[in-house]
């Protein structure tokens, strides 16, 4: 049975820059600090972390919301990609991310939490507090 996530952090910087380096090669690499390749328009084809992460980007409301496919080397065979929509929502002093991530791979949700904690959420903040 397909599983879901929905998660959010407040980051210190704007809805339009956030999603600017979402879809960037060169900002998406350096605030995950590993490699990732983005093509920025709908249709285009991403990967993250190194290949491990993969999808294409279906639609983008510049600055509030984009939606891919999503999958990881770790889904199993056969298994139909994942959805991910990352909305932005301005608040004062900064933006809320929210991930909804839905049909994961039964069993697999608790780990893309972690993952998307310690290798999205965490990474992100930690970069942001560089650019100052």
């Amino acid at each position: 049975m397909p599983e879901k996530l929905e998660l959010s952090v407040f980051l210190p910087s704007s809805p339009e820059s956030l999603c600017g380096a979402w879809l960037d090669s060169e900002g998406h690499s350096a605030f995950t600090g590993s490699e990732a390749r983005v093509d920025p328009k709908v249709g285009g084809v991403f990967s993250a972390w190194d290949g491990y992460i993969s999808g294409r980007t279906l639609e983008i409301d510049a600055g509030k919301r984009i939606l891919q496919s999503w999958r990881t080397t770790d889904f199993p065979e056969g298994s139909p990609d994942s959805m991910l929509e990352i909305r932005f929502k301005a608040k004062k002093g900064g933006t809320e991310l929210v991930l909804v991530h839905t049909l994961i791979p039964g069993g697999q949700a608790a780990d893309y939490e972690k993952g998307w904690k310690d290798h999205y959420f965490d990474p992100m903040k930690d970069w942001l507090s560089r650019q100052e």
